[in-house]
């Protein structure tokens, strides 16, 4: 096999996975189930790269600076490890096999999604490894991608990728900025792309047989279209100097879509938005000594999830506070303002003063997009920064960076259709503390993921040429024609604004969390696959504090649950259901949610055993990614 077959076969394989692409772990819909099989037989794959046994080692996927942090923290020799860089793929991944014996037993170095197991408020108990050490959502496909590049490599010799794999050089702006659709915009556009959509039409295994698979776990992670994956394969065999101008053009295509013009804003590539976020921490602990008090004061919400939440109060040299949100999810400015006036203006916690605030754009949980004019406006007139966490707002409302005034900004290309281990953080020009040289290495290590920064662009520049305000309305039918549907399901308890009559109802988007009376959230979640071939989500959704608000788990309670968890790991606790739109749902999505919900809480135990249909259906997944073309039939 020559350098251009493997790299055809590669991107085979990683075709298929994108089929059946969703977030991995907690997902109850098929396709999470199979993408969760692929990333963790990926670390097989990686164990028997290196000839180590699982047993002894697990296998931790990071970013090339996480890589070295981690090591940084291991005795020499307990660990080993291999690139993505040194197969010649610009994927951006480190996987590190670790001896567990030498596994750091503090906090981890970077805290957010996923690295806790539960999150209270006062305490933490952190997730078992390898979670513990992947904070935020993985580069999943490109560990998929790595994984299949090693058994490559392993038949057809280590320089299978090594060198330019593209038939020629593209230019940046024909990768960007040219397509199938070149000529459609608006509405037109949004019908085309969504006939693009990979896994169209895909059939999944339930209790009546094979039936089209129904993704409404958008707010986890969103698929992807065969303009933005075009991008991603042709970015991957550019040599570099096309590689560097996709990252200018990218800059500027996050630049122009956000609204955050390059002479006053930084756009720093990440892998996701709970890097970015802890780099921001991170930056400011830098200035913690000379901060009032010793220390920098962080102020966020109930609302946050843990990526906005848990790095602020595990980063030495910061403390948190946290403002309450209303019974749907609202900030009170009012209440905003007075605690901005207590701490910055009249000095009622001595020296302290309140040096950032740390919004979520749009809430997770139940789809609240906050009046960032407003808060802005507030935490400025008071002295402090507003740093916007924006992964559930990008793809879904117009976003102004600057005349909102947001000093930092950011999201994860996952939640834009783009999920190839990109993210971003927009920052205002000279508010990162860190030295040119720890600056340069943080630009290197995002911008190594090439085809990661050029699915980020390409998603942004297609959602530009659709139209936010076309994607709100038709994201806002989508919920209104949800809300009155799941009104009408016995013993449903719908969360977050429900009249779709409400002033309110302009400001939720397509987050629609619920549960049914008498049944665990995951109960709800699983009879929504097996009997409808539904995708949602259940349990806290990195969302902690703010489920057990709305669930009014008391103190006491939440002291007990992590006594509970910390003996019984695998143990279910009470959660929510949410569904999430994205802009390849439909009414007929809509409408079979409601209907399956109807059927649910009519026979409440009807259950299909399953497991042997969905174990086929899993392994036929894998051969088809991880077995040559010739032999998946």
């Amino acid at each position: 096999m020559n350098r251009g077959e493997a790299f055809q076969e590669l991107t085979r394989a990683v075709g298929a996975a994108l089929e059946t692409y969703s977030n991995v772990h907690r997902g109850s819909g098929q396709h999470s189930l199979v993408s969760t099989h692929l990333y963790e037989q990926a670390r097989d794959v990686v164990l028997q790269h290196l000839g180590l046994r699982a047993d002894r080692h697990v296998v931790l996927f990071c970013t090339p600076r996480r890589a070295a942090m981690l090591a940084a923290q291991l005795a020499p020799g307990t660990y080993q490890s291999v690139s993505s860089a040194e197969l010649g793929l610009p994927l951006g991944v480190r996987a590190l096999a670790v001896e567990r014996r030498a596994l750091p037993r503090e906090a981890p170095f970077q805290t957010g999604g996923g690295t806790a197991r539960l999150v209270s408020p006062g305490s933490v108990v952190w997730a078992r490894a390898p979670d513990r050490f992947e904070a935020g959502t993985p580069a999943i496909v490109n560990v998929i991608a790595m994984a299949k590049a090693l058994k490559l490599v392993k038949s057809h010799g280590r320089d299978a990728f090594l060198g330019t794999t593209a038939a020629e050089p593209m230019a940046a702006s024909e990768i960007l900025h040219r397509d199938t659709l070149g000529g459609l915009s608006g509405r037109a556009l949004l019908e085309g792309l969504r006939q693009t959509l990979i896994g169209r039409g895909a059939q999944v295994p339930t209790a009546e047989g094979l039936r089209p698979y129904v993704n409404l776990d958008n707010a986890a992670s969103t698929p992807t279209f065969e303009p933005i994956w075009d991008a991603v394969r042709e970015a991957w065999g550019q040599p570099r100097e096309v590689q560097e101008d996709l990252v200018r053009e990218v800059r500027s295509i996050c630049a122009q879509a956000l609204g955050a013009p390059q002479d006053a804003y930084d756009v720093v590539f990440t892998s996701n938005t709970t890097e970015a976020i802890n780099l921001v921490a991170e930056s400011l602990a830098k200035t913690s000594g000379a901060a009032p008090g010793g220390e920098v004061v962080v102020l966020n919400t109930l609302l946050e999830h843990n990526s906005n939440e848990l790095p602020w109060r595990t980063t030495r040299g910061l403390s948190l506070v946290r403002l309450g949100v209303d019974s749907e999810g609202f900030v009170d400015p009012k209440e905003l303002e007075a605690v901005l006036r207590a701490y910055n203006e009249a000095g009622e916690h001595g020296p302290k003063r309140i040096g950032l605030v740390a919004v979520s754009g749009a809430s997770n949980v139940l789809g609240v997009f906050n009046d960032l004019s407003s808060i802005s406006r507030i935490v400025h007139q008071y002295g402090a920064r507003l740093l916007v966490d924006a992964a559930q707002m990008v793809a879904h409302r117009k976003v102004e960076v600057a005349a909102r005034e947001i000093d930092y900004l950011v999201f994860s290309a996952h939640k834009v259709y783009a999920p190839f281990g990109t993210g971003a953080l927009v920052v205002r020009k000279g508010f990162l503390t860190f030295s040119p040289a720890e600056l340069e290495q943080i630009r290197a290590c995002g911008e190594e993921n090439m085809g990661g920064i050029a699915g980020l662009g390409k998603a942004l520049e297609l959602l530009q040429r659709i139209g936010m305000d076309v994607l709100q309305a038709d994201e806002q039918a989508l919920t209104r024609r949800a809300l009155q549907g799941l009104a009408t399901v016995p013993g449903l308890t719908l969360f977050g604004t429900k009249d779709v009559g409400s002033p309110r109802f302009v400001h939720r988007g397509g987050v629609v969390a619920f549960n049914l009376k008498g049944m665990m959230a995951d109960r709800t979640a699983r009879g929504l696959a097996e009997r409808a071939g539904i995708g949602v989500r259940w349990g806290c959704h990195c969302a902690h504090l703010l489920i057990k608000h709305l669930l009014g788990i008391p103190p006491l309670l939440q002291r007990f649950q992590n006594l509970i968890v910390r003996l019984f790991p695998r143990i279910a606790l009470p959660g929510v259901v949410r569904a999430s739109f994205g802009l390849q749902t439909t009414e007929e999505d809509v409408d079979a949610l409601v209907r399956a919900l109807r059927e649910i809480a009519a026979a409440p135990r009807r259950r299909a055993d399953l497991r042997k249909s969905l174990e086929d259906f899993k392994a036929a997944a894998a051969r088809r990614v991880y077995e040559a073309a010739s032999s998946t039939g």
